[in-house]
């Protein structure tokens, strides 16, 4: 075995001592995480964690370069056509969705694994490719091709990969890689390892998070389908950290968009990533394989953009704010009467409310505040389980772009 090829390579895996600068900003990470949402009315928040996983499923998608739109997904969620010819983007997006939404109903329930488990990065990758076709599983390369097989680590000569000019550990190395980054990365660790796991501190856990998510695609451990398990993986280890607010924020939109905005910022996650592969620049730049100073550069852009999400969210998400938005959307809709806005602002500080309330909320007789409820839930913005249950708020597609401004590029 050749020194390059040592697990150790991922070393520096850890910011072990963060300058003030990270520490700032994981600070206020976990001030805006407690602060997100907290006003918001929990059937109210369910249903806007629904909009974001769609959000997250389509800029995750979109930096692997499928554009499948919000719409699109919406649609999927109920169902695919065998005949659909974008059957297999609809499928991924399905799968990346149901996982997320795995991942916030285990986290709410307390049975969230350690997220830097191998089972449980093994998991994400096999529950992601659930249900996909042959076609989509064949990874062709330059001289071969093969079947991949959901959940499995690279093996073989047949499946090592270069990744622009990154050459990641050998496929038979891969085991081994991994079993040292859950060792380094570990929220949850055996007693054996409790001096390499990350411990139980929000920040370091955030340091861990950003640092995980470049160290694991470094290693690339799957033959395709890396760059999505990443992103599930930081997802789950903001839970586990507790900023993940119950799913109101996600960190791909972030990583799609950039800071700076426009194809700048489109390119900022590739710049960050690749700074972070170069090798140590000397004897100022730390005492591992790969550079220090370019692992530090990618965490503070990571947790930047996590910070920008939670005031992006935040800003959104804001009871008065949103309950503006609603009105104006009812104004707008010549399908919809003024009398509308008063139903929505009720299921959006209560939750839900029963059918019969709705000649109460409006001050209508009650035949005519029935065809107002019923304008409502005809145009999504009202459901309910059953069909005379309580009715609580809907985020449909059709409405995105009054309700949450910038949600998705313009031509979305």
């Amino acid at each position: 075995m050749t020194v390059e090829e040592a697990s150790t390579r991922i070393e520096p895996a850890r910011i072990e001592h963060p300058s003030g600068e990270l520490l700032d900003l994981s600070l206020e990470i976990v001030t805006r995480a407690e602060r997100l949402g907290r006003a918001l009315h929990p059937e109210t928040a369910a249903q806007l964690a629904r909009t974001v996983r769609i959000m997250n499923t389509y800029y995750s998608n979109l930096i692997e370069g499928h554009n499948t739109r919000p719409r699109e997904i919406e649609q999927a969620l109920q169902g695919i056509k065998p005949e659909d010819d974008r059957r297999d983007l609809k499928i991924e997006a399905v799968a990346h969705y149901r996982v997320q939404q795995e991942i916030d109903e285990r986290e709410a329930a307390g049975t969230l694994p350690d997220p830097a488990s191998l089972e449980f990065i093994r998991y994400l990758h096999r529950a992601f490719y659930d249900g996909a076709t042959v076609k989509m599983l064949t990874i062709v390369g330059n001289h071969h091709s093969f079947v991949m097989t959901p959940g499995e680590w690279r093996r073989g000569e047949e499946q090592d990969v270069e990744v622009g000019r990154h050459l990641p550990p050998a496929s038979d190395r891969v085991p081994d890689f991994m079993a040292y980054f859950h060792q380094r990365f570990a929220f949850q660790p055996a007693p054996e390892e409790a001096m390499m796991a990350v411990g139980r501190s929000r920040s370091a856990r955030l340091f861990a998070m950003a640092t995980a998510h470049h160290r694991f695609n470094y290693i690339h451990p799957f033959p395709d389908g890396n760059g999505r398990v990443s992103r599930l993986m930081s997802h789950a280890m903001a839970q586990a950290a507790g900023v993940g607010a119950h799913g109101l924020w996600s960190v791909s939109r972030g990583l799609a968009r950039g800071l700076a905005g426009g194809p700048e910022g489109r390119a900022e996650y590739k710049q960050h990533m690749a700074w972070a592969d170069e090798p140590r620049q000397g004897d100022r730049d730390g005492r591992g394989n790969l550079s220090f100073k370019g692992l530090e550069l990618f965490t503070s852009w990571f947790l930047r953009v996590c910070l920008d999400q939670l005031e992006y969210m935040d800003s959104l998400f804001d009871l008065k704010t949103l309950g503006g938005r609603l009105k104006r959307y009812v104004y707008r809709q010549e399908t919809l009467p003024d009398e509308c806005a008063p139903l929505l602002q009720e299921a959006l500080v209560r939750g839900e409310f029963e059918r019969g309330e709705a000649s109460r909320i409006t001050g209508l007789p009650d035949r005519s505040a029935r065809r107002v409820l019923k304008a409502l839930t005809d145009e999504g913005l009202l459901a309910s389980v059953t069909e005379k249950g309580p009715v609580s708020l809907r985020f449909p597609v059709q409405a995105l772009d009054t309700l949450f401004p910038r949600l998705y590029p313009e031509d979305v």
